[in-house]
Formats: structure tokens, C-alpha cells, sequence
């Protein structure tokens, strides 16, 4: 199984990779086809951004039960086929209505994470579920640095240079599928595809049937929301507090990814067969706890940097709940649960950065009678907060069936 792992894990790197590769290039691609200024720029960077998760959001649940019923290997490959199209699209696109087109189906495709998820959740013994889910962040991890990096390179060549890479990352992934990629659905663990349970809030409504789920999922949404103050506010306030220009950002985020991919990658292994899932979870809080309490008042940059590997350590709360909830449903019902799973990670990623950015920006204007730039992550402290209390009260029972 080991092509076919390298495989998924490679489609999970591409999905990071393809969002980062791009980033970089975005604001002169959209003065390019739109002209104006950086700020009217900034607007439709975000509308971009925002479609792209409602896109994942809505269509995570539908991926994921697709892949229940036809299985795991054609929803992977077309997605990837789709996606290579997508980014050739957005290569030549010389309007921001065709961008908007090409990010609505960028996020539809992107929406495979739970396909790939479902797939882990398959070959995985129930105690090597955590630790092989972690494996997916690793990767995810892997092209949260590379994509930045590769594509601040490429966007040298010009603004179109990185989508023709892009398109070329997914096309060569998804020949590597074509001919290594091992169905893990078999009729034993089939379930027809229902559309009533495949929506998002079908989904939500089928899986809060299991006793503990609908606490894990909370849990998961609050870490969620929580954890994405770094990629939310990062920027601004180590601009703000720190004083650092663009490449030291750069930097400290190259350090969290690398940091992030070694916890989840190797670490987490080690913690969940240790501590088991539910007190990796624990720790894994209150590591977050620590990072958020200090980020919140620190004035060093250099404390900053040191404080990275600490941070990092709090990753292993979201492969911990995966495992931990892939126990409690039924082997048909894998992919349905990722495709819940990365819906809620989706709306945290549209609720989180206008809740986390508002509240910097409260905090950090000069007229502001308190200033604290450091006060969304006390927020999000006090939003992990409120997740330890829940999981604190959930006693999941592990599936004893494969189906349901």
C-alpha cells in the first residue's frame, strides 16, 4: 500500500501547494486583470478566498459520501483531473469573473481532503488511525511551506507562471493514480449515495445520531476556529508588534510548517501510543493554551521564534480527534465523517478570520484605549478554553459494526 499512501499523501501536498503557489502572485494578477488599487485588490483577494471555503464547506459531505457509494479512487482522480483543468483555466483567465469561476471549482476540487481522509481511515488499523492521520497533516504541512516558497520563485517568470505549475503538479498525480491507486471501498462497505445525508446539513444530522459525536465535532470546530489565528492575523501582527518585514514573516512561517509537519508526522505517533488519543488531546490543548497566553503579551520577535516549536505541538489535537472519531462511526460511514469533518474545518476558515481580524484591528488602533495587538490569541485561548470543557464531557462509544 505504499504507492497508493504516497499517493494520497502527495494529493493532500498538491491541495496545500496549489492554494500557497498562488498566493504570492495574487495581488499583481489582480491589479493585472483588473487595475485599480492594492486595496480594491485586497477586497477581491479576499471574496476570492471566501468562495473557495463555501465551496469546500458545501461540497466536503458531498465528495465524502460520493466516495462511500462509488469509492475512494475515481472521486480522487477526477478531482485532480478537474483540478489540473482548473488551474490551466485560471492560467489564461483575463477577467475576474472567470478567476471567480476558477475558484469556485478550485475549492469543489480541494474538497477531496475527505476523500483522502476516508481513504487513511480504510487502510488503518483502529489504534493507528490518530498517527496516520497525523501523516496527513504532515503533508498538508509539507505544502503549506513549499507552496509559498516555490511560488514567490515562479512568480518571477510571471503572474501566470504558478498556475501552469499547479496544473502540472495535479496532472502528474493524477497519472501516479491512475496506475497505483487501489480501491479500499468493497461491497461489504459500500452505502448508497443519499443526497439527503451528502448535503451539509444532512451530513451533520445522520452523524449526531452516534452518541459523542456531535461533542467531538464541536470540539473540533472550536480548536478549528481557533488554530486559525496564525494564518489569519499572523502577518499583521508580527508586522505590528514585532516590527518585521515581509521575508521574516515569511521565515517564521517556513518555521511552523516544518515544525508542524515533525509533530504530525513523527511525534504524534509516539504521543497517541503513550497517551492514547484522548490525553494527546489534552496536551495537545494545553500546549495551545501556552502558545496563545504568551503570543498574546509577548514584545520579542526573537521569543517569538523560540515559542514556534511549542505552538507546533498543539497539531496534534486535530489528528487526535480524526482517530478518536473514526473509531466511533462505521467503516461505510468514513467518508461521510471526513466530509463533515472538512465542512467544519471550511466555515472555521470563513468564520475565523473575520472574527480574528476584527478583533486585531480593535486592539491595534492607535486610538484604541487599550492596546493589545496580541488580543486575538486571547481569544482564541479563551475558544480552546471552551473546547477542553466539552471534551471533558465526552465519552465516545467505539463502533462495534463496519456498517450503518
Amino acid at each position: 500500500m505504499r504507492l497508493p499512501l504516497f499517493f494520497v499523501l502527495t494529493t493532500v501536498m498538491i491541495d496545500a501547494m496549489g492554494v500557497g503557489l498562488i498566493m504570492p502572485i495574487m495581488p499583481n494578477l489582480l491589479l493585472e486583470v483588473q487595475g485599480g488599487s492594492l486595496a480594491e485588490a485586497a477586497i477581491w483577494g479576499s471574496i476570492l478566498s471566501t468562495v473557495f471555503a463555501v465551496m469546500q464547506f458545501l461540497f466536503s459531505p458531498v465528495l465524502g459520501s460520493l466516495s462511500d457509494a462509488l469509492g475512494r479512487r475515481p472521486v480522487l482522480l477526477v478531482s485532480l483531473f478537474v483540478m489540473a483543468l482548473d488551474y490551466l483555466v485560471m492560467a489564461l483567465a483575463g477577467s475576474l469573473w472567470l478567476l471567480l469561476v476558477g475558484r469556485i471549482i478550485g475549492g469543489i476540487t480541494a474538497a477531496t481532503h475527505a476523500t483522502a481522509g476516508a481513504y487513511i481511515a480504510d487502510i488503518s488499523k483502529p489504534t493507528e488511525k490518530a498517527a496516520n492521520f497525523g501523516l496527513l497533516g504532515a503533508a498538508f504541512g509539507a505544502g503549506f511551506v513549499m507552496g509559498p516558497l516555490i511560488g514567490g520563485l515562479l512568480g518571477e517568470l510571471g503572474t501566470r507562471a504558478p498556475f501552469y505549475a499547479a496544473a502540472a503538479l495535479a496532472g502528474l498525480n493524477f497519472a501516479l493514480g491512475w496506475f497505483v491507486m487501489r480501491e479500499t471501498v468493497t461491497d461489504a462497505r459500500r452505502r448508497a449515495f443519499d443526497w439527503r445525508r451528502a448535503n451539509p446539513l444532512g451530513a451533520f444530522r445522520a452523524l449526531a445520531r452516534i452518541p459523542g459525536i456531535t461533542g467531538l465535532l464541536w470540539v473540533y470546530f472550536l480548536y478549528s476556529v481557533a488554530i486559525y489565528v496564525y494564518p489569519a492575523i499572523w502577518s499583521y501582527f508580527a508586522a505590528e508588534q514585532f516590527a518585521w518585514q515581509p521575508r521574516m514573516i515569511g521565515i517564521s512561517l517556513a518555521i511552523y510548517g516544518i515544525c508542524l509537519a515533525l509533530v504530525q508526522g513523527g511525534l504524534l505517533r509516539y504521543m497517541v501510543r503513550w497517551f492514547g488519543e484522548r490525553r494527546t488531546v489534552l496536551w495537545g490543548q494545553v500546549f495551545d493554551f501556552i502558545a496563545f497566553g504568551v503570543l498574546a503579551v509577548i514584545g520579542s520577535g526573537t521569543l517569538a521564534l523560540m515559542l514556534i516549536p511549542i505552538a507546533a505541538l498543539g497539531a496534534v489535537v486535530q489528528p487526535a480527534l480524526q482517530g478518536m472519531m473514526s473509531r466511533v462511526v462505521a467503516d461505510n460511514q468514513q467518508g461521510e465523517l471526513q466530509g463533515v469533518m472538512t465542512a467544519v474545518h471550511a466555515l472555521s476558515m470563513i468564520v475565523s478570520p473575520m472574527m480574528m481580524a476584527s478583533t486585531f484591528a480593535l486592539f491595534s488602533n492607535s486610538e484604541t484605549s487599550y492596546y493589545l495587538p496580541g488580543a486575538p490569541f486571547l481569544l482564541a485561548l479563551v475558544l480552546m478554553a471552551i473546547g477542553a470543557l466539552v471534551f471533558l464531557r465526552i465519552r465516545p462509544v467505539v463502533a462495534e459494526n463496519g456498517t450503518s
